[in-house]
């Protein structure tokens, strides 16, 4: 099978281990050497509109990718720290 990033931008990432929703493909990392794909990169999300930054990237290990389907991606990884997830934000961490 054969795929764009363009087509990969539009499948949800869905983690197998606990089903949580990681996003959507931002990018890929690939070795400039032997021209692999070394994993798929989710960027982010803006805290406050992007005024506080963004929550850390996410890259999932090409080797976790278990299915890539018409409407999904299918992961199998550990739990990521939570801070990639969406979260409430905590006021007073921002004052600290």
């Amino acid at each position: 099978m054969e795929t764009r990033m363009e087509q990969l931008r539009q499948k949800e990432i869905v983690n197998l281990k606990d089903g949580a929703k990681l996003g959507y493909a931002d990018d890929l990392a690939i070795c400039t050497e032997t021209a692999q794909v070394k994993a798929l990169i989710v960027c982010g999300r803006p805290r406050l509109f992007g005024l506080l930054g963004h929550s850390p990237d996410l890259s999932v290990p090409w080797e976790d990718i278990r299915t890539i389907g018409e409407d999904t991606i299918l992961v199998e990884i550990e739990q990521p720290p939570e801070q990639t997830f969406f979260r409430k934000f905590n006021w007073r961490e921002f004052w600290k």
